[in-house]
């Protein structure tokens, strides 16, 4: 499957995923589609549909935001460092698309890894498990269920 951002894909954003995506913004804590979302799927990255972060993965973090330990595919997230507002992080982006999707800090919980990949709902949508296939992400499914 082919990945990448199209003319097409960024006018079917809403004023938020456009804000969210293609300008760096953040969505306000807590009122993200997916934060306390806990179905069993993928998340892909809105613009460019390249799979990021399985459910196995999510966690409550409380932060506001869906967070991850770890991308659901290490090839398809870039991170920069981001010394934006006065404080140093490292933004969370997809490779394809180029789309910001959050970032990551190094506060997880320890049997995961140690990482929190705090993301914006509004740079991802979900494809639940049983869709998976017919929408070209059969590839992912063993990485849907619980990793223990």
């Amino acid at each position: 499957m082919s990945y990448k951002k199209t003319p097409d894909a960024l006018a079917q954003l809403t004023p938020e995923q456009y804000h969210v995506t293609q300008e760096s913004g953040t969505e306000r804590p807590f009122t993200g589609e997916y934060d306390k979302h806990y179905e069993p799927g993928i998340y892909v990255d809105i613009v460019s549909g390249e799979p990021l972060f399985a459910s196995s993965m999510k966690y409550n973090s409380g932060c506001g935001w869906p967070a991850f330990a770890q991308p659901i595919n290490n090839e398809n997230v870039v991170e920069y460092r981001d010394d934006s507002h006065g404080m140093t992080r490292i933004e969370v982006r997809s490779k394809h698309g180029d789309s910001h999707l959050g970032h990551v800090f190094p506060d997880g919980p320890s049997s995961l890894g140690g990482l929190r990949y705090c993301i914006n709902s509004a740079s991802l949508r979900f494809i639940p498990k049983d869709q998976m296939e017919s929408e070209g992400y059969g590839e992912w499914l063993e990485q849907v269920e619980d990793p223990s």
